[in-house]
């Protein structure tokens, strides 16, 4: 299948909005295309529809151009707007792995989309067989979030490929979690499948989460049927702002994801002592899958002291399973006070 042939028709043929600042280039002297407030400096101007800044300096740390950069407000944007690219209402379907995050579900059933569901193994790895044979000409969209919430894993490279070279529609692979991982990322192989887009976010690693800004990469042509579908400003002066005083303190964000590794071993550790604890999943993530005794019961006990956690015990393979953040020293130190304060009285 071609691009326009997963592409909604209507979407394809789309006149998009533009401003002049689209069509500009350069410096300019007087700014009297956009009928702001000239009298009042500060916050007046409208943001770069494109984020040039941004997406030069996400390029930088990713390798790729920023050609082949979109970015959304926070991942569900981007997930939003995959939707109303490719899936016609009420016609296409899209396969999602199960379990996996809530979102993709979400924004189906928002734009009148079809989800189905390909259950991992009970290992948590990829079922590629039961994947493929969950879709139909009518699926334009596989989602695989990797490494994979709530599960914790990352997927390997391969059977990832695997998916890109079975499946004839679009492969969303959904990497919010990807700088805690040593998996490696697929951003890697965007030129090996020109039907493959990669998602990041700014709200795990980055420790961003407040600016809501998240990342999709793509082929030129998908990022350009993307910037059609956007609204023309969708990312504001001061999240650009932020996300370039972020960026341009890249060394250490990748010196806190490593405490933060060390962390997350040194917490399974801990939570391994206790009575409660049946397994711990392996984990690629800023967060531990925690099989317990009684995960309702014990999610109870914790809210009421004040710690939150998930419970993910009616998620798919996930009984009686907590998912609980890394937190910092004070945050970790007090979850296991009350989890060992639960264990001396059961």
């Amino acid at each position: 299948m071609t691009l326009q042939d997963l592409v909604r028709p209507n979407i394809w043929d789309l006149t998009p909005y533009t401003c002049a600042r689209d069509e500009f280039s350069g410096e300019a002297q007087a700014w009297l295309d956009a009928n702001e407030n000239s009298r009042i400096l500060g916050y007046n101007r409208y943001p770069d529809p494109l984020q040039k800044q941004v997406k030069q300096r996400i390029a930088e740390l990713r390798g790729v151009n920023p050609e082949n950069i979109f970015l959304g407000v926070g991942s569900d944007e981007c997930i939003d707007i995959a939707y109303r690219v490719f899936c016609r209402s009420g016609i296409d379907n899209v396969v999602a792995i199960e379990p996996t995050y809530g979102m993709y579900q979400v924004c189906a059933q928002v734009n009148d989309v079809e989800y189905r569901r390909a259950k991992l193994n009970d290992d948590f790895t990829l079922n590629i067989d039961s994947i493929i044979d969950a879709c139909d000409s009518n699926t334009k969209i596989v989602w695989i979030c990797s490494p994979n919430n709530p599960t914790a894993n990352a997927f390997s490279i391969q059977d990832i490929k695997k998916i890109c070279q079975r499946f004839n529609g679009i492969t969303i692979v959904d990497e919010a979690y990807i700088d805690f991982s040593e998996a490696g990322s697929m951003v890697s192989a965007l030129e090996e499948f020109p039907r493959l887009i990669v998602m990041q976010t700014f709200s795990k690693a980055w420790a961003s989460a407040a600016i809501r800004l998240g990342i999709a990469f793509a082929s030129t042509e998908i990022i350009g049927i993307f910037n059609k579908v956007k609204y023309p400003y969708n990312i504001s002066l001061l999240t650009q702002q932020q996300a370039l005083t972020v960026l341009n303190n890249a060394a250490h964000i990748k010196q806190v994801v490593a405490d933060i590794i060390t962390a997350r071993i040194n917490l399974a550790k801990e939570l391994l002592a206790l009575k409660l604890v049946k397994e711990i999943y392996p984990s690629d993530a800023n967060f531990l899958l925690v099989k317990v005794t009684d995960a309702d019961a014990i999610y109870q006990y914790l809210c009421q002291c004040g710690v939150v956690v998930r419970n993910r015990s009616k998620v798919a393979l996930c009984n009686n399973c907590l998912r609980i953040t890394v937190g910092d020293d004070n945050e970790n130190n007090l979850l296991i006070k009350m989890l060992q304060q639960y264990d001396s009285v059961k």
